[in-house]
């Protein structure tokens, strides 16, 4: 395999990676109603539904609060997002230390997350976008190996 395209096969996958991000973030920033993106795991995580939480007196303001909760993890997804694709733009991943920093703090955030999910939110719809970043990543590792400096 030639060099060029072992090198499109290292950064590429970390661009995607930016660009799933980024689309995610704008799916819970701009959902009307975005704790229902992730409802089954939440309400088995809180051991209640919805309709009984915002139903409680006390609770009233409680669907304000977890738009404003969910609008910044969106925002959180679109600055990683936006973060990673700029990173890998500019840099191309060119050099040995762009392609290690860049999967170091790749493969920290993912364990953290796999953590996060099989911790408390077994049933996430977050789970295939993590086995996708994991391909993702690792398919971008591996052909960083191959790559000739």
């Amino acid at each position: 395999m030639n060099q060029r395209t072992i090198h499109n096969l290292v950064w590429l996958p970390n661009f995607l990676i930016g660009i799933t991000a980024l689309i995610l973030g704008l799916i819970w920033f701009w959902h009307p109603e975005p704790w229902l993106i992730d409802r089954s795991p939440n309400e088995i995580l809180l051991q209640t539904t919805y309709e009984k939480l915002f139903s409680f007196g006390p609770n009233k303001y409680l669907s304000s609060y977890l738009k404003v909760i969910y609008r910044f993890f969106g925002l959180w997804l679109i600055t990683i997002g936006l973060l990673i694709i700029t990173f890998v733009r500019v840099t191309k991943l060119g050099t040995k230390q762009a392609r290690t920093s860049i999967h170091t703090i790749m493969i920290f955030v993912l364990i953290l997350l796999y953590y996060l999910v099989f911790s408390f939110l077994e049933t996430s719809p977050l789970l295939p976008s993590l086995y996708f970043f994991t391909l993702l990543l690792s398919i971008s590792i591996y052909f960083s190996t191959l790559i000739r400096e």
